[in-house]
């Protein structure tokens, strides 16, 4: 089972929140750029995030997007959901009078154990996995608290 890519930018652009969350907003021209993804690809991602309730947008000089939750409580399955829809994850059920085959039993039923999969998954684990990698590598780690985030900083420059 693989994610969209929409689902994975969505994840990589929240990650990113996470991980720099002490900089301030961070601003979608720096992320595109970090990320070589057209900044009118992540407006529309970040456009799903905010309906989905995972991120805020600050607005004005040093604007950019913040997390509205700590990581720890924002899972991949609550992003995948937010840009996918939910209809993407659920099991599909048979329109009324069809019969629903065994193989599309088994799909809908290995899309529920890669959904919930992913529920166990928060943001926090993605930065704690991705921070450990790079302190190995003799860079500093860096803590996952969104919410200590100060809003009127300026955006961060990647």
């Amino acid at each position: 089972m693989r994610m969209s890519t929409k689902a994975q930018s969505a994840v990589t652009a929240t990650l990113s929140l996470a991980l720099h969350y002490k900089d301030g907003p961070l601003n979608v021209a720096d992320l595109s750029e970090e990320q070589g993804i057209s900044v009118s690809y992540l407006e529309q991602l970040f456009a799903y995030l905010r309906r989905g309730g995972l991120v805020q947008g600050v607005r004005g000089p040093g604007g950019g997007y913040i997390l509205t939750r700590p990581a720890s409580d924002i899972s991949l399955a609550d992003i995948v959901a937010a840009v996918d829809g939910p209809a993407e994850i659920e099991a599909k059920r048979p329109a009324l009078g069809q019969t629903h085959s065994p193989t599309a039993e088994m799909w809908d039923d290995l899309s529920k154990v890669f959904y919930d999969f992913l529920k166990g998954i928060t943001l926090e684990d993605v930065v704690r996995r991705q921070t450990t990698q790079h302190a190995g590598a003799g860079e500093s780690t860096v803590s996952a608290q969104p919410e200590a985030r100060a809003h009127g900083d300026s955006a961060r420059r990647i």
